[in-house]
């Protein structure tokens, strides 16, 4: 289960535009009402203008248009009524209020113009975007399966978070990943990550092997920067690598400088930390063979829940962390896409809706099923 790019807070419907054009219709009428029943020495009928600059607040250039020209023949009426149309004062207001009028369909003409580019713009990015960043199965075997997707960007649908999930063989495999930096400028790193991890995800039997892949395929991309770059050094991507065998009640993990995922197990939650993390990918050269495995019971019905540093770096108007473990906790006994649905909710709540980095979240769930065995945390290499 995908859950949404962005959560946003419930709101009350807007009234459609054949609700809201009853307003400048009204004002026309009251106004020119207005004027006609006032003494001499009062002139109402400029206030006419108001009509189009509403209209142009929530209608077409068009709709703008017929609003104006209506306000400029309640104007006529009104000259006409009260004098008529040779007097100069009543001229002057019907050249002012036509050329205001046009005034505001112009600038509603522009409006619209820019409005569907960018709606153009915005198809084709996310097109893209979701081409990059493709939603993951409802379910892998027996592996049940919910995520979600905050951009810090607010025109943007991903950044620089990723994650992907494959299955190879008997086993699924899972990858958490996050650019250093954020929004579009970090999504060609991105890209680079995840078509590595897609293909290479077939051709390595051990995790730690993966990871030096994908590590190597990461250098080479960041390599193709000019010498001139003084950032280039100091590209990298954090990433969790994850492995759950089919038929064993086991997963194994891979750390690459990123945070550990967490273990639900009936209602407890708890950190699967790595006694050695490894460095990011794009800086194995600080370590060599850096890639350490490390390996947790993952029984049937345990979830366990995948994230970046976005959730966990995320501050409230206090600058306080999002306190992801004991929020979880709350939810505990929830399924996947329940579970995501929530900590989405809670963090976009606790940050007011404004991330300062994008956050991704992927809970996965081993289906309930007979005990197999395999109680105890611990580290190997290659044993499990």
């Amino acid at each position: 289960m995908h859950i949404g790019q962005r959560l946003v807070r419930p709101r009350q419907p807007w009234p459609s535009r054949h609700a809201l054009v009853t307003i400048p219709l009204a004002l026309i009428v009251v106004i020119t009402l207005a004027d006609l029943h006032s003494p001499e020495s009062i002139h109402l009928g400029p206030l006419l203008v108001v009509a189009p600059a509403i209209t142009a607040s929530f209608g077409g250039y068009l709709l703008t248009g017929l609003i104006g020209a209506l306000a400029v023949g309640a104007q006529a009426v009104i000259a006409v009524l009260n004098g008529g149309l040779d007097d100069a004062n009543h001229i002057s207001q019907l050249v002012a209020l036509a050329i205001l009028s046009a005034f505001s369909v112009v600038v509603c003409y522009i409006r619209d113009l820019r409005t569907e580019e960018l709606a153009r713009v915005r198809s084709v990015s996310e097109a893209a975007q979701r081409a990059l960043l493709r939603p993951l199965p409802d379910h892998l075997g027996d592996l049940y399966i919910a995520s979600s997707y905050l951009a810090a960007e607010k025109e943007a649908c991903i950044g620089g978070d990723l994650y992907a999930v494959t299955r190879t063989g008997d086993r699924a495999r899972v990858i958490v990943g996050d650019v250093r930096g954020k929004g579009l400028a970090a999504i060609g790193e991105a890209a680079t990550l995840l078509g590595s991890f897609q293909e290479a995800a077939h051709h390595h039997p051990t995790l730690p092997a993966l990871a030096e892949a994908l590590d190597r395929s990461v250098c080479r991309y960041l390599a193709e920067y000019p010498e001139a770059d003084e950032e280039a050094q100091e590209h990298f991507i954090t990433a969790l690598l994850l492995e759950i065998p089919e038929h064993r009640p086991v997963a194994r993990v891979v750390h690459c400088g990123h945070p550990p995922p967490f273990l639900i197990r009936q209602g407890h939650v708890v950190a699967m930390t790595s006694p050695r993390p490894a460095p990011p990918l794009g800086m194995s050269g600080l370590r060599p063979g850096a890639y350490d495995l490390h390996a947790f019971s993952f029984r049937p019905g345990d979830t366990l829940l995948l994230y970046t540093d976005g959730v966990v770096e995320a501050r409230d108007r206090s600058r306080a962390f999002y306190p992801l473990e004991e929020r979880v906790a709350q939810w505990a006994r929830c399924g996947p896409g329940t579970l995501v649905q929530h900590v989405v909710e809670d963090l976009l709540a606790h940050t007011d809706g404004a991330l300062g980095d994008d956050a991704a979240l992927l809970a996965i769930r081993r289906a309930p099923g007979p005990h197999t065995g395999l109680h105890l945390s611990h580290r190997a290499h290659g044993a499990v």
